[in-house]
C-alpha cells in the first residue's frame, strides 16, 4: 500500500477518535441541558466553555491552514469564551455543529489527494499541514477526555 494513502488513513482516524479515546460525539451525547453553565467544584469553567474553546482553537486551525491572510485569535483570552459567558440549548448546538462541521473540512484536506500534507504552508513555512493535523487531534483528544471527566465529576453521564 502506498505511504501517502497510508498515512491520509491513519490521519483520518485520528481525527474521528474512538481508538485511544472516546470521540466526541460519544463524549457529548446525551448531555443534559440544565448542565450546559454549571461550574463543578474547583472549576472555573463550564462544559460549554471546554466545547467552546475546541470549537475556537479547531476554527483557528483550519483557517490558518487555509487562509493566508487569516489572524488567529489574541492568546489565551481569544480562545475561550468570557468566564461569564453561557449557552442556552441553541448555542450549545451550534457550537457542536460548527465544531463538527470544521471537523470535516479538516477531513476533507487530509483526504484530498491533491493536498501535500508534508510540504511547508505558503504562508507559514514553518508548519505544514500534517502537523497541524496533528495538533488538532492532540488538542481535540486532551479535552475530550477533560471533558469525560468532568462529566464522571458531574455526574452527568446517562445512567445505562
Amino acid at each position: 500500500m502506498h505511504a501517502d494513502h497510508v498515512i491520509r488513513q491513519q490521519l483520518l482516524a485520528l481525527l474521528a477518535g474512538g481508538n485511544a479515546h472516546m470521540s466526541f460525539d460519544q463524549a457529548i451525547a446525551d448531555f443534559p441541558a440544565e448542565q450546559f453553565n454549571t461550574k463543578p467544584i474547583h472549576v472555573t469553567y463550564t462544559p460549554w466553555h471546554i466545547l467552546e474553546h475546541m470549537r475556537i482553537t479547531q476554527w483557528d486551525i483550519l483557517e490558518f491552514i487555509r487562509n493566508p491572510n487569516h489572524v488567529s485569535p489574541h492568546w489565551p483570552a481569544g480562545y475561550w469564551p468570557h468566564p461569564a459567558e453561557e449557552a442556552d440549548s441553541d448555542r450549545w448546538q451550534k457550537t457542536i455543529r460548527q465544531f463538527q462541521a470544521d471537523l470535516q473540512a479538516l477531513r476533507d484536506i487530509v483526504a484530498d489527494p491533491a493536498t501535500d500534507l508534508t510540504a511547508p504552508i505558503p504562508h507559514a513555512p514553518s508548519y505544514t499541514i500534517f502537523r497541524e493535523i496533528l495538533v488538532v487531534a492532540d488538542h481535540n483528544a486532551y479535552h475530550i477526555g477533560e471533558f469525560a471527566i468532568l462529566r464522571q465529576v458531574m455526574e452527568t453521564w446517562p445512567a445505562a
